[in-house]
Parts: C-alpha cells; sequence; structure tokens
C-alpha cells in the first residue's frame, strides 16, 4: 500500500509540474531560438548563434577552423568555454607554441579556460567548435606580434 500512495504522490507532482509548465507566458518574452545545421547563418568562418561577442553579456559562437590553423599564445580578461563540435581540437597552457604540451580534444570534448589562462590552439583535419561565455571576446596576446590587428597595418 505505501508504494501505491508513493507512486500516486510523484504522478500527482508530476501533472502538476506539467500543468505549471504549459501556464501563458508574459507578453515580454522572447521567442526561442533552434538551429539545425541547415539553419546555421555562417559569415565566413563563424555564426553567432546567441548574444553578440563584441558586446557585454553571454554569446554562443560556432566556429569553423581549417586544418593546422594555429592560434599563438593568448588569454582573455574572462571565462572561456569550448566544445568540440566536430574535428579534432588541440589546445596547450604557456607562454610559447609547443606542439607536444598540447591536450588532444577529439568531437564531444569540452574545456573551460579560466579567465587570464594563457593558451594556445591548432585542430587537426577540419573542425568546428562552439565557444561560449560573457562579451565582450577580448583576445590578448602573450606576444604583442602575434596580434592579427597589428599584422593588418
Amino acid at each position: 500500500m505505501k508504494s501505491g500512495m508513493r507512486s500516486f504522490v510523484w504522478i500527482s507532482l508530476f501533472i502538476g509540474w506539467v500543468c505549471l509548465a504549459q501556464a501563458p507566458q508574459g507578453k515580454d518574452v522572447v521567442p526561442a531560438k533552434i538551429f539545425t545545421p541547415s539553419t546555421i547563418s555562417w559569415s565566413e568562418d563563424m555564426a553567432a548563434l546567441s548574444g553578440d561577442p563584441a558586446k557585454p553579456g553571454p554569446f554562443v559562437l560556432r566556429i569553423k577552423m581549417p586544418d593546422g590553423v594555429v592560434i599563438p599564445p593568448h588569454w582573455h580578461p574572462e571565462d572561456e568555454n569550448i566544445t568540440v563540435i566536430d574535428g579534432v581540437f588541440l589546445m596547450g597552457m604557456g607562454d610559447r607554441f609547443d606542439k607536444s604540451a598540447m591536450k588532444e580534444m577529439p568531437t564531444g570534448s569540452f574545456a573551460t579556460m579560466p579567465k587570464g589562462m594563457h593558451h594556445f590552439v591548432t585542430c587537426r583535419g577540419g573542425t568546428v567548435v562552439q565557444l561560449h561565455g560573457m562579451g565582450p571576446l577580448v583576445f590578448k596576446w602573450v606576444n604583442p606580434e602575434d596580434d592579427p590587428e597589428r599584422k593588418k597595418q
């Protein structure tokens, strides 16, 4: 009898939760964004799925990386979170690029870089990563000569 009563309580709680979940939403609720691979809008090799990485607040980016691309040692003033969507991402910590110090991150891997952590990356084969964190996303280069903005001049 006790197990029957316990089941009744759990079922009642579940039904109550479902009813609350179906409650009407306020007028100022922003619609959900649902992406499938075919609906992601890529701008070159990057897609902003949520937020704006150039502005304060949360953001989510997808980035397509060509085989062997190297991102030299750098750090960020905010935490950085990386999920490998497809391919093999390699990441190392430190002030100089050292391939032997890199950790291999296959599809499905996740890493979080605390703010201020000096790190460098490359990939093996074409790789897609998802980056999320709090904006603005800022790159601080360990070696100022590695700054792509400086190289443009």
